[in-house]
């Protein structure tokens, strides 16, 4: 019975110090990257500047996207309105949703 609790023990300390060096290693590679990042970035305006560029140019070419692939979808939907059968039908009704939206 003592020795499983001395093995418990042990298990506990070899556990706690693996989360400890775990810690310390995480908290090492953080300064590391913090020292880069401060290192070349001297002027937080011009972070700040870049960032918010490169925020409204993924909105425009999120937006531009979109508008293309909304329209090559109706142009298609647009071909197939003249297919005989279901499939025209159905394309008719989606191109008329779409169009009046």
């Amino acid at each position: 019975m003592t020795k499983n609790k001395s093995e418990k023990k042990s298990q506990d300390k070899s556990s706690a110090t693996k989360k400890v060096l775990r810690a310390q290693q995480m908290g090492a590679r953080r300064t590391v990257i913090e020292e880069m990042f401060n290192d070349y970035y001297h002027d937080r305006r011009k972070i700040y500047l870049v960032n918010f560029i490169r925020g409204i140019s993924f909105g425009l070419g999120s937006v531009l996207g979109a508008t293309v692939v909304v329209t090559i979808i109706i142009w298609l939907l647009s071909i197939f309105v003249d297919f005989p059968g279901l499939i025209g039908s159905i394309a008719e009704r989606v191109q008329t949703s779409l169009e009046s939206r």
